[in-house]
């Protein structure tokens, strides 16, 4: 789906979500409602590099970028709305937004140490073929995450640390990743 058909499946689920079995589940839904939250900052607030935009910009051959993610992922409400702000703009790069947990299950191709880990990120060629595998997080971020993970650190502290590594950072991993996986 395109972006702005993400935005709407998002704002369907905060404006009904009796009208769908996960987010009946309140901690779903509160973690929905709190990523829309960061998901619209980031939309007014971010701003890629002029040097990460000029890079973008530069790419001439056809492209698809596919996100795979799920309105209820933390890491997505920060990734996906800093790639399409990344992407927004040049022509030959189609981004298409694939829910993780709807058919075609997508993520069974792309599992992050053996689970579906979101947001995926997938860069195509006009030959639809792979040229770069991105995420869950930015790598620096992951090596926190899987550090904290093993110390035995609480999933609620995790995310604190998550969310203030992602506002500290701004956007400036993603856009350093992004850029050197397709130089």
């Amino acid at each position: 789906m395109k972006f702005e058909d993400y935005l709407d499946y998002f704002d369907a689920i905060l404006k009904n979500p009796s009208a769908y079995s996960l987010y009946q589940d309140e901690e779903y839904l509160k973690y929905t409602k709190l990523n829309w939250s960061r998901m619209s900052r980031w939309l007014k607030k971010f701003e890629p590099t002029t040097q990460a935009k000029d890079f973008v910009n530069a790419i001439c051959e056809k492209q698809t970028w596919i996100v795979i993610t799920e309105p209820w992922c933390g890491d997505a409400a920060h990734s996906v709305p800093q790639i399409f702000k990344l992407v927004e703009g040049n022509p030959n790069i189609t981004l298409d937004i694939q829910l993780r947990d709807q058919e075609p299950l997508l993520i069974d191709k792309y599992l992050t140490n053996g689970g579906k880990s979101i947001p995926k990120l997938i860069i195509r060629n006009e030959k639809d073929e792979d040229i770069v595998v991105w995420g869950p997080r930015p790598a620096k971020l992951q090596e926190l995450f899987l550090k904290l993970k093993a110390e035995g650190l609480e999933f609620e502290a995790i995310k604190e640390v998550v969310q203030k590594w992602y506002n500290e950072d701004k956007g400036a991993e993603i856009q350093t990743e992004l850029k050197a996986l397709l130089s």
